[in-house]
């Protein structure tokens, strides 16, 4: 019995007219983004037959209109303004790491006055095993909803969010690392997701456009990553998360290990002097680990590292509540680090 008979019979007949079913409406049907793209413009001489050349990003030269080729997403979920999560398979050319990627695009996406602005990508990593699915893509936990209603409060960028797998199977935490002899995790995540977003989207050049978030585990990837590659991402919302690389992979790969420590990383670009990056833990006051992040901010919290930490009030360690410390100030915060779509005149 699929879970959503279930329920029917739960709510009996009244409830199950009422019940959302068109949360489901239309799940692995072929979806497209960006419904509105960017007219043809006309060609500069008006000669008979000559063929229309293609627009351009207008006004901020760090727009970067989307390479192709295009993925095949298949709806998973509609929220209830009419969005979608979908769901393709990428073949990472330079991991060669094969699996799912999530995606959702606000709204704002497909409005006409932003067919020639770029979007902040926000890539979402999920705690746990990370494998086969992300708990990012799940509408239960809120996050698209979170965004979508902080833009229209004013308090966050219309983010596209990305969720790729985080491990390549459910025996091993892999520090989305390219652990010797392992699935090139960290290349999967800094450069193949990335390139996909880039390929299928409306993005940004610079790492203005570029952050992630992610809890427990994926807190721990999305911090070492930003960390690892300041040049290509600015910011990371990190909930609850580790601090060291834990796989038991690195065994015999001490140097390698070392190279994907964000205590490492965070004092090489001190000594650097740079670019600014910026960290925003979470953490709920109803779970550990806030010492670790306290130490962190106070050994590295400094020059161009700049590291804040929010407490969640009655906060445990799940997706919910990191979802609720988000819609508290997170998104604010990251929302104020990174860029967002300028609306065309008129």
């Amino acid at each position: 019995m699929s879970a959503a008979v279930a329920l029917a019979l739960l709510l009996g007949g009244g409830g199950f007219a009422a019940w959302k079913l068109d949360w489901f409406s239309g799940n692995g049907e072929a979806v497209s983004f960006g419904k509105n793209p960017p007219p043809a413009a006309a060609p500069e001489k008006s000669e008979p037959g000559a063929p229309a050349t293609p627009a351009k990003p207008s006004g901020d030269p760090d727009v970067l209109m989307p390479s192709g080729p295009k993925s095949d997403f298949k709806q998973t979920t509609k929220l209830d303004d009419g969005t979608i999560i979908a769901k393709t398979r990428l073949a990472g050319a330079k991991s060669g790491f094969e699996g799912d990627v999530w995606v959702w695009a606000p709204k704002e996406y497909d409005d006409p006055k932003y067919a020639k602005s770029g979007f902040p990508v926000l890539i979402a990593l999920p705690g746990g095993n990370g494998f086969p699915a992300n708990y990012w893509s799940d509408r239960s936990l809120g996050l698209q909803k979170a965004i979508s209603d902080g833009v229209q409060a004013g308090t966050s960028l219309p983010f596209i969010v990305i969720m790729p797998v985080l491990n390549p199977d459910a025996k091993y935490y892999y520090d989305g690392s390219d652990i010797p002899g392992q699935a090139k995790m960290g290349t999967w995540m800094a450069e193949d997701v990335p390139d996909f977003a880039k390929a299928n989207f409306r993005t940004y050049k610079s790492r203005d456009g570029w952050a992630f978030m992610g809890s427990s585990s994926g807190a721990f990837v999305g911090m070492k990553t930003v960390l690892q590659h300041p040049d290509r991402f600015k910011a990371v919302i990190a909930s609850g998360g580790e601090i060291v690389p834990d796989s038991p992979l690195w065994k015999g790969h001490q140097a390698e290990m070392d190279a994907n420590n964000p205590e490492k990383l965070a004092k090489k670009l001190i000594d650097g002097n740079g670019p600014e990056v910026y960290i925003n833990f979470q953490i709920g006051t109803k779970e550990s680990g806030k010492e670790r992040m306290t130490k962190f901010q106070q050994q590295y919290g400094k020059g161009p590292v700049k590291i804040t930490i929010r407490d969640i009030q009655n906060g445990e360690h799940n997706g919910w509540h990191y979802v609720r410390g988000m819609k508290e100030g997170s998104l604010e915060w990251v929302s104020k680090v990174l860029k967002g779509p300028k609306p065309e005149a008129g």
